[in-house]
């Protein structure tokens, strides 16, 4: 799988500086305890996972030691089998503690949410409906777990309430119509991508006649999204408005709605439902 795009320097740096405050506070007094001398460690995983969370994992350990090395033996976006080894460390014992817990908090977390939407991107494989992560993030962590999800193979929505315009029911009834919020929204918005639910196949054909750049057709059933994918890939409306799926998804019943031909799938339960992986930093060599 190709790295992920990297998340950028400014975002990871305010996300570690946060987790290294909260942990620390004005110091850490169990880790005073060792002697401050050259130590090795070695980061390891102890369940299959796919890894993501390298940057902050690494910004944790050079704010607290910028001398240390860290030699990582896999790439962002691998799938590992338990057991692997993922990094060698070489850096002063003190810091190397302190640095453990927060380094490995977003290592964990954000490896649990790329393990997941890897499982859901597999199950969709051949169909071409594109995975989709939602707002439902951890507070704070949007940017990191979003970046989780392009590690894992999914796809981002919109990052916040500022870069997409979403029509749902109170839009529709305060403009009268389906056609009537789309006229608003492109008039007050006209530079931002569009994205319109829609609760029934008439209001779909109302958005797709009136245009926008995605369709949102929320907890339809299936015989009822079959029909929406057949009207918005048929004449005269022939595909151009891409269909997407939120609403009672999960991973048993993922499959069965990719063949019914939407083009996204959008998940909450990526980055809500978090299970962290286990993964552990042990000082001493790594073993053989």
């Amino acid at each position: 799988m190709p790295v992920p795009e990297s998340p950028s320097a400014a975002a990871v740096q305010a996300d570690v500086r946060r987790a290294l405050e909260e942990d620390l506070g004005n110091g850490d007094v169990t880790a005073a305890l060792l002697p401050d001398v050259p130590e090795r460690a070695y980061l390891l995983c102890k369940e299959d996972a796919v890894i993501a969370g390298r940057p902050r994992f690494d910004a944790c350990h050079r704010a607290l030691d910028p001398g240390v090395r860290i030699d990582w033996r896999i790439d962002e976006g691998n799938r590992v089998r338990a057991g692997t080894v993922l990094a060698l460390l070489e850096g002063r014992s003190r810091a190397l503690v302190s640095a453990e817990r927060a380094s490995l908090n977003f290592l964990q977390t954000l490896s649990g949410t790329a393990t997941a939407t890897a499982a859901h991107v597999q199950a969709v494989l051949g169909t071409g409906a594109v995975v989709l992560d939602t707002r439902k993030t951890l507070p704070g962590l949007r940017l990191a777990q979003k970046y989780a999800v392009r590690a894992g193979g999914g796809a981002n929505h919109r990052i916040g309430l500022y870069d997409t315009v979403m029509l749902k029911e109170n839009h529709i009834r305060v403009a009268g119509s389906v056609a009537g919020a789309i006229a608003m929204a492109r008039a007050a918005q006209p530079q931002l991508p569009l994205v319109v639910e829609v609760e029934t196949l008439d209001q779909l054909r109302e958005a797709l006649a009136s245009g926008c750049d995605r369709i949102l057709v929320d907890d339809f059933g299936a015989a009822e999204r079959r029909e929406a994918v057949r009207i918005a890939r048929a004449a005269p409306f022939d595909g151009r408005i891409p269909l997407e799926v939120s609403g009672g998804v999960d991973l048993a019943g993922l499959r069965a709605i990719a063949e019914d031909g939407v083009d996204f799938i959008s998940i909450g339960a990526l980055t809500k439902h978090v299970r962290s992986i286990d993964l552990s930093l042990k000082l001493g060599p790594a073993p053989l």
